[in-house]
């Protein structure tokens, strides 16, 4: 630290006032006249005249030093001096404290979790806050969340501060960053506190406008974790559980299976830092159950974090897929036919559908008519149909012969494994003079495929449903006759097996809980595993979605006073079991390195000069009303 700093220097006026005391000291003394019965007493007068000058008077009398040493003490303490920390000092100082899930991981010895260690520097930040500084605490996870405005109530703060809980989610430092640059067009901020185990992605996409001061945390000790949970439907009623261990040092352990509170089996693993080991277990069930796992180490070994040690997983009802074929389409119904596990409707190719069939409820829908939109389906495949709000984008399509694949998404489920390059199409799909792929982006469609002059295939999400429109009739193109029509049929009923969670399911990550059909714009009170609720509104589509999802285990969706479903989200972004961490982080223009040493701040010093004060002020009063000596 430097010597010395003063936040208040125009208070050193009151210096002056020394003057007044002086002279009152030099004018106080007032002789009496006194008659004496002989001049041998003179000889002693001279004397007492000479000591009692203005200035041995003002060498011997105690008092007044006392009184000149308690005023100074005071006006020091008003001027606000303070030691001069290492680090440049700013008015205004947001500080960012990571919240992220890596920041629950304790220490070996201690057992105190990352984000302890950064309330305890944080709260020697406010304590230590000079009269004119302000800071704003901002809690950084996989969003960002303003505690306080620019304050220096340290009251304020550290209740803030306390307030701090983990959520287990990923962080992301670019929110944060933007929550601070809106705060600096209203304050001049210069310099930014991050407070994180370092937990984020190395580069992030941010311009940097103030200075970061990025103080990493020591690392926690080492931690094993679940990162995968999901199950695939094998012989009905039997299903195959797979799951994914990793760890950030070397461990052993087990993980153990429970169904509906029943174990299943215990696995071991053993693991090197940075390893991950699969995991798989035979399941038998024919009706939707819930499955639990957890993880434990081996006695003698340390997991640091506890949030990844436990998944769940919701089995449903084990059950066929169930399609509607359009009876015109005569090559999907025979290729859907042949497949396994899915129940075709209507069954008959020759007769008429009739409106029960229409009206029921299926997984699948592979239609050429725009109509079938309205039957009821998660997964819905239109051959050579366009829909209505791009169809002004498109030029109605002739038969020309002239169109072929030019390029199309390999990474789309639909068209995975898919080779189009030899298919011939005899439709023109031409798009309309000006207009280029962001309109349809703009009308919420995707681009699966190109032609030679438009758009071939397209994607849309609406909710929980999702619609593919092939704009070309496969009947005028050799499509059918290639390999790739029956893998297109197979990866639109893997598709659908997906959308409808029969064949295959994920546990689910934290952040965003996973979408519900519910009734159409109705509030619903969904509850945290922690007892904290929030009042969510489904949209007119009768789909919940959007909600956020902090913490793992499972969230209650209430419907008044009674629990209409539940939810269970658990599994944590891998890195957050990793527990890896950057010491640079690399934005835009430049990079920012973590601190070398712990964050050296200012330290006032007028309460100390305060009671430096007190207590010449008791030492005078004490002087003063002392006894006479005789």
């Amino acid at each position: 630290m430097n010597w010395p700093g003063f936040s208040a220097i125009a208070n050193a006026w009151w210096l002056l006032l020394l003057i007044p005391l002086i002279i009152f000291y030099f004018l106080k003394l007032r002789r009496p006249r006194v008659e004496i019965a002989s001049l041998a007493l003179w000889q002693s007068v001279v004397n007492d005249q000479r000591v009692n000058s203005p200035f041995q008077k003002f060498r011997r009398n105690i008092l007044l030093w006392l009184q000149m040493a308690l005023l100074i003490l005071l006006v020091l303490a008003a001027m606000q001096p303070f030691f001069v920390g290492g680090s440049a000092r700013s008015r205004y100082l947001p500080i960012l404290v990571d919240c992220s899930a890596s920041m629950a991981a304790t220490d070996v010895e201690s057992g105190n979790s990352r984000l302890d260690l950064a309330k305890e520097r944080v709260r020697e930040v406010v304590e230590n806050l000079l009269p004119d500084q302000r800071v704003s605490l901002i809690a950084m996870h996989s969003t960002a969340q303003r505690l306080t405005e620019f304050t220096d109530n340290k009251r304020i703060l550290l209740d803030a501060l306390d307030q701090l809980t983990i959520r287990d989610v990923p962080s992301r430092l670019e929110d944060a960053l933007r929550m601070t640059q809106a705060l600096a067009r209203t304050v001049p901020v210069e310099s930014v506190l991050v407070y994180s185990d370092g937990n984020f992605p190395q580069r992030v996409s941010f311009d940097l406008p103030f200075e970061i001061n990025y103080q990493q945390l020591p690392p926690a000790g080492s931690n094993a974790g679940i990162t995968a949970f999901n199950a695939r439907q094998a012989e009905p009623p039997n299903w195959d559980v797979f799951l994914r261990v990793e760890a950030s040092a070397a461990l052993l352990g087990t993980v153990g299976l429970w169904q509906d509170g029943q174990r299943l089996g215990t696995a071991t693993f053993v693991l090197d830092a940075g390893q991950s080991q699969r995991i798989t277990f035979d399941v038998e069930s024919e009706i939707s159950s819930r499955l639990e796992a957890k993880l434990e180490v081996d006695e003698g070994s340390f997991d640091s974090l506890a949030a990844d040690n436990v998944a769940f997983l919701d089995l449903p009802t084990a059950r066929p897929l169930r399609a509607y074929v359009d009876p015109e389409l005569k090559n999907y119904r025979h290729a859907l036919r042949t497949a396994e596990n899915v129940e075709l409707f209507p069954a008959n190719d020759d007769r008429a559908v009739d409106s029960d069939v229409r009206s029921a409820a299926y997984d699948l829908v592979i239609s050429s008519k725009l109509d079938d939109r309205g039957i009821d389906a998660v997964t819905r495949l239109f051959i050579g149909a366009i829909p209505e709000d791009v169809s002004s984008l498109i030029v109605t399509p002739v038969v020309t012969g002239l169109t072929e694949f030019i390029d199309w998404d390999r990474s789309a489920a639909l068209l995975q494994h898919m080779q189009l390059r030899d298919v011939q199409i005899s439709e023109d799909i031409t798009k309309q003079d000006d207009v280029e792929d962001a309109n349809f982006e703009a009308a919420g469609y995707s681009i699966l495929a190109h032609g030679n002059n438009g758009p071939l295939l397209l994607e849309r999400r609406t909710g929980a449903t999702i619609e593919y429109f092939n704009l070309f009739h496969t009947e005028n193109s050799t499509l059918p006759y290639r390999i790739a029509f029956p893998i297109f049929v197979s990866n639109a009923v893997q598709i659908a097996r997906q959308e409808a969670g029969i064949s295959e399911v994920r546990a689910s990550k934290t952040s965003v809980l996973p979408s519900r059909e519910v009734a159409a714009d109705t509030e619903y009170r969904v509850v945290a595993p922690s007892g904290e609720s929030e009042t969510v509104r489904s949209g007119k589509d009768g789909i919940l979605n959007g909600v956020a999802a902090f913490e793992s285990g499972r969230h209650r969706i209430m419907d008044g006073g009674s629990e209409l479903t539940s939810i269970a989200v658990s599994l944590l972004d891998s890195a957050e079991t990793s527990l890896a961490s950057v010491e640079q982080i690399q934005f835009d223009e430049l990079s920012v390195e973590a601190a070398d040493e712990l964050l050296d701040t200012d330290r006032p010093l007028w309460s100390t000069l305060a009671a430096i004060a007190f207590i010449v002020l008791l030492a005078e009063w004490w002087f003063f009303q002392r006894p006479a000596v005789s």
